[in-house]
């Protein structure tokens, strides 16, 4: 009897139910915090293949596993539910840059490169959140949102970095340079390379981006940077 119950095919169908049993189950008996971080998710990976206006609570629920009800639990609207999504990626940048700075000592170029590099961490260059972060600037509808809460969470990058280039400036005696022209060409140059990435994946690469601002920089700061021509 033994043998035969262990010699007896499983079938595939009721092993996958069991296991999709098994996991809504678990995602049932989720913490807040974690059910709130699947449907955030869900909706980054709806958006990057439906885009906003095709995005709805029925495919963000379809990606999460999840039911309606549990997103108007947690989030009350999509409206919320967007505006959160957008504070999720904005605050996962602010995450990495903040760490990669304060791991980056105290050599003021290291510091910067270390705000520079973090733009490029595979975590946020992934496609479906550079689609996300496009669909965002893009909608008229969410843009001034889209601005208000940004602004509030690149305020502190913005400050570091205007302190950054103002002691190299000092330092360098860079006497022509304007510190609120350099920090706006830096972050314009930031999202051009991350729209290119997301156009033209194929000609475009983090390192690429890594590589011209660094050129950029040792045009503008010589005495702190070098160009990367100058290595190769």
């Amino acid at each position: 009897m033994t043998d035969q119950l262990k010699a007896c095919p499983v079938d595939a169908s009721v092993a996958t139910d069991k296991t999709n049993r098994i996991n809504a189950r678990s995602r049932r008996t989720a913490s807040k915090a974690v059910r709130r971080e699947q449907l955030i998710e869900a909706t980054i990976e709806s958006i990057s293949r439906y885009g906003i206006s095709g995005t709805t609570m029925n495919t963000v629920t379809g990606f999460a596993g999840l039911s309606v009800g549990i997103v108007n639990f947690h989030f009350e609207s999509k409206e919320n539910l967007y505006q959160e999504t957008l504070r999720f990626l904005g605050e996962e940048h602010r995450d990495l840059w903040k760490d990669d700075f304060e791991k980056a000592g105290d050599d003021l170029s290291s510091q910067l490169l270390a705000i520079v590099d973090s733009h490029f961490h595979p975590d946020l260059c992934s496609r479906n959140k550079l689609t996300v972060w496009f669909a965002f600037y893009g909608e008229a509808g969410y843009r001034q949102r889209y601005r208000a809460l940004m602004q509030e969470i690149d305020a502190e990058r913005w400050d570091i970095l205007r302190n950054l280039c103002s002691k190299m400036i000092r330092q360098g005696d860079y006497s022509d340079l304007d510190v609120e022209s350099l920090i706006k060409t830096l972050e314009v140059m930031f999202d051009g390379f991350w729209l290119n990435m997301l156009i033209y994946p194929n000609q475009f690469h983090p390192d690429d981006g890594k590589r011209q601002i660094r050129d950029f920089l040792a045009l503008k700061l010589p005495k702190h940077f070098s160009s990367t021509r100058q290595h190769v």
